[in-house]
């Protein structure tokens, strides 16, 4: 990249998060650069199952981000066609006790008071939703606007769609600032890419992005495994998980933690989670952990004793201390954006996170108050 001004946005990360923004921020008429050191997708968007979720979000800020996400992905899938695989599948929590049960129900009460759509499924309706389900759960609560996308796909999509130009296989080593400390673009290790405004859209690094514009922004990372089983017939209809996964999402705790998630994909494999645990970005294969994949899907899904997994892989969800992304200007460094930090929800919060920041970027009021996802809510000392 050359030394002279080259655009009006440079977007630091080429995953989903950062593909939204560059296609929301094209679209309102910026000239955008996104920058990555790796390939598209190359970081947690390419481990991820590709989950549009609102069935996980308790009613706040992440809900209605959630809800406009998903109304925005809606519409990418009417415009793109099958290009990112999107399947508006729907998903199906479910409870192994009436205890559960009650609770469960009691949680999408509260939800749908929020704008989410549900309906309970009692335990003798289970089998017409999954056929292949275990027969002793208590019964669950159908979510229909969950939906999956492939991310890998969905992402160059994105970005292709946007017209950005793609400065990929290079570092961002600095954040450019003026005299008046504001920003002026960002360094690489191929030369500076100028421009009065960065998004930092680096994901699990996000917190490094950050401290290279003098800031803190406390990302870490946490692991998760996924577990990929032979192709299959459709058996798995929905994206079927436990009950106890949405209280593993919401856990501080460090250690590991797993709770059966099950779905099926459109090329016929059925992806099997979820694991969390914060060991750093230790990229170590655990048999351990893969074991209790399999063993939570079974209990869910008994049929899959008998199927082979031919693989598995692992990423790095970017955890901020409140489970809440940084969304929106920091105000402690004016040009610079924040769009990370959305742990294993940002394929499905990317499309609204890049339409709010896009908004911002061109000076119009944000479609939701941001102001719950400021990035500089954290005390200095939260850094990792």
């Amino acid at each position: 990249m050359t030394n002279r001004p080259s655009c009006d946005v440079v977007v630091v990360g080429a995953g989903m998060v950062g593909a939204a923004c560059a296609l929301y921020a094209a679209r309102a008429g910026l000239d955008v650069v996104v920058v990555d050191r790796g390939p598209v997708a190359g970081g947690t968007t390419g481990a991820g199952e590709g989950n549009l979720l609102v069935s996980d979000k308790e009613p706040g800020p992440e809900l209605e981000l959630a809800l406009l996400s998903a109304r925005l992905w809606s519409a990418l899938a009417r415009e793109l066609g099958g290009a990112v695989e999107y399947e508006a599948k729907g998903g199906l929590v479910v409870a192994g006790t009436p205890e559960a049960l009650a609770a469960l129900t009691a949680r999408a009460a509260g939800q749908r008071a929020a704008g989410v759509e549900t309906c309970d499924v009692a335990a003798d309706r289970l089998r017409d939703a999954e056929p292949y389900a275990a027969p002793d759960l208590a019964g669950g609560v159908l979510y229909p606007q969950d939906a999956q996308v492939m991310p890998t796909l969905a992402a160059a999509h994105l970005l292709r769609a946007s017209g950005a130009r793609l400065a990929t296989g290079r570092t961002v080593t600095g954040v450019l600032r003026g005299t008046d400390g504001a920003v002026r673009g960002v360094r690489t290790d191929r030369g500076d890419v100028l421009a009065p405004a960065v998004v930092n859209a680096a994901g699990t690094w996000g917190g490094e992005v950050a401290a290279l514009a003098g800031v803190t922004l406390p990302v870490l990372p946490r692991r998760g495994f996924v577990l990929v089983t032979e192709p299959l017939p459709r058996r798995v209809r929905h994206k079927v998980y436990a009950a106890d996964y949405v209280a593993d999402v919401a856990s501080d705790s460090a250690a590991l933690q797993t709770s059966p998630v099950v779905e099926g994909t459109a090329a016929g494999p059925v992806l099997i989670g979820a694991s969390r645990e914060r060991v750093g970005f230790d990229r170590s294969f655990s048999l351990p952990v893969v074991r209790e994949l399999a063993a939570g899907a079974t209990r869910l899904f008994p049929f899959l004793a008998h199927v082979r997994a031919v693989r598995a892989y692992l990423g790095f969800r970017p955890y901020l201390p409140d489970h809440l992304p940084a969304v929106g200007p920091d105000p402690r460094v004016p040009g610079l954006f924040h769009a990370c930090g959305h742990e294993g929800a940002g394929i499905g919060l990317a499309t609204g996170t890049g339409h709010l920041i896009a908004q911002t970027l061109t000076g119009k009021t944000p479609d939701l108050d941001l102001a719950p996802l400021r990035p500089d809510r954290f005390p200095e000392e939260a850094a990792p």
